[in-house]
């Protein structure tokens, strides 16, 4: 069996990494070519532990190459970016151009596996731009298990953190949703060759959404933390210490604030929701500008602290710690952190140090040369103000007294 993988970031690479493992023939396609070519290296263009090893083994043992054009093979995973457009739209333009470039080189017999985190109906219209690519290949029917198709499409979603994603691609229950239960049985023969916890039927539709609904749920709670530190900051009440005693409660498990939500799962998923049923999903659109909206309440924590220095903001230095969406990883995508020092960046601090252990080069979006990427001491050393954005190990662990005299705004509670 050779499956390809389209799309080689931070799901599709561990997954073709994993699947290799097994001894399964895997041709990862990316349309940028220094990830291909990084990759046929044997090496690996993202942080994510124990992927580097399986890479490079995968890669020597000749089970896995990368390509920037699919392949014949018996079966295409979509592992592709599903990202919103300005208005929450769901915007579905990488699925259609993976769906396309698949076609050319579908045969009868291929299996079709959407991984990509999709509003309902994805899967469908998938396979829909397929169909119109290869009108000589016949598709599958939602819910028709008595018709015979000569392609099988599933929806998988995954369902891994960043950080845990070699090991829980293997041990995390994985939802198959196939636009027939054949097209399901066909795809759980494919996940039970490297996932050892269950493999769960149902149909892609209702795989859809468990997906979001999951994402969802986390992003209500997530939003009532930080709207307790809303509460909390109006009242003069330390919403780190509320927390920890209304925790106490045997029933009660309120997560911790932050400065928003990020990643392309939380911060997106319940979007697709809303943009699916806008006029029932008032809860999820409400826990989506609470979080949202949270950057906005550090930036005015920031000029809080620069008044308390009483001096302009043209004589102080600044400090960002973290830019990554969670702690110790390199991904950076929709980052609350990363947005926040963008716009300090440009509020006209004399210089705006960035400290992000996980990256080697300044980020898009700074132009000014007073902004530079330092390292923790440095940072700590020259700024007058301290943001700190992300619970990095490093910045959990460092010497606490070196902050005294220096204006704190600790979004994470771990020095609070």
């Amino acid at each position: 069996m050779i499956v390809s993988i389209i799309g080689l970031g931070y799901i599709g690479l561990p997954t073709a990494a994993v699947l290799a493992s097994k001894g399964v023939e895997v041709v990862g396609v990316d349309v940028n070519q220094h990830v291909v070519d990084t990759i046929n290296r044997g090496k690996i263009h993202i942080i994510e532990p124990e992927l580097d090893v399986l890479v490079y083994k995968a890669v020597q043992n000749n089970y896995l190459k990368a390509v920037t054009k699919p392949e014949k093979s018996d079966v295409f995973m979509v592992a592709v970016p599903t990202p919103f457009k300005d208005n929450h739209e769901p915007d579905l333009s990488y699925i259609k151009m993976a769906a396309k470039a698949i076609a050319t080189v579908l045969e009868r017999g291929n299996l079709v596996i959407l991984e990509s985190t999709s509003p309902v109906g994805a899967t469908e219209k998938m396979m829909d731009w397929m169909r119109e690519e290869r009108p000589d290949l016949s598709f599958p029917k939602f819910g028709d298990d008595k018709s015979t198709a000569d392609i099988a499409v599933t929806h998988c979603p995954e369902r891994v953190l960043p950080g845990q994603v070699v090991r829980e691609l293997v041990e995390n229950n994985r939802i198959i949703g196939g636009v027939t239960t054949q097209c399901a049985e066909r795809a759980r023969e494919v996940y039970k060759i490297f996932v050892e916890a269950d493999c769960l039927i149902t149909d892609c539709r209702t795989a859809e959404l468990s997906k979001l609904v999951e994402n969802s749920f986390r992003d209500v709670n997530i939003a009532f933390a930080n709207e307790l530190s809303l509460i909390c900051d109006k009242l003069g009440i330390n919403v780190w210490d509320l927390i920890n005693l209304a925790n106490r409660h045997p029933r009660v498990n309120i997560l911790q604030p932050g400065p928003g939500v990020g990643g392309h799962c939380i911060s997106v998923d319940p979007w697709f929701i809303v943009d699916s049923a806008p006029d029932e999903a008032t809860l999820i659109r409400t826990a989506r500008l609470v979080n949202d909206s949270k950057p906005l309440f550090v930036l005015n924590k920031i000029n809080q602290a620069i008044e308390a220095t009483g001096k302009d903001t043209s004589e102080l230095n600044i400090a960002c710690l973290g830019l990554a969406f969670k702690p110790d990883i390199d991904d950076l995508r929709e980052s609350p952190a990363l947005s926040i020092a963008r716009k300090i960046g440009s509020s006209g601090f004399s210089s705006v140090f960035l400290v992000e252990p996980n990256i080697g080069r300044i980020p898009s979006g700074f132009d000014s040369d007073s902004i530079k990427l330092v390292d923790l001491g440095k940072a700590i050393d020259c700024a007058d103000i301290i943001v700190l954005l992300v619970d990095h190990a490093s910045f959990k662990s460092m010497n606490v007294s070196l902050l005294a005299g220096k204006q704190v705004i600790d979004t994470r509670g771990i020095w609070s």
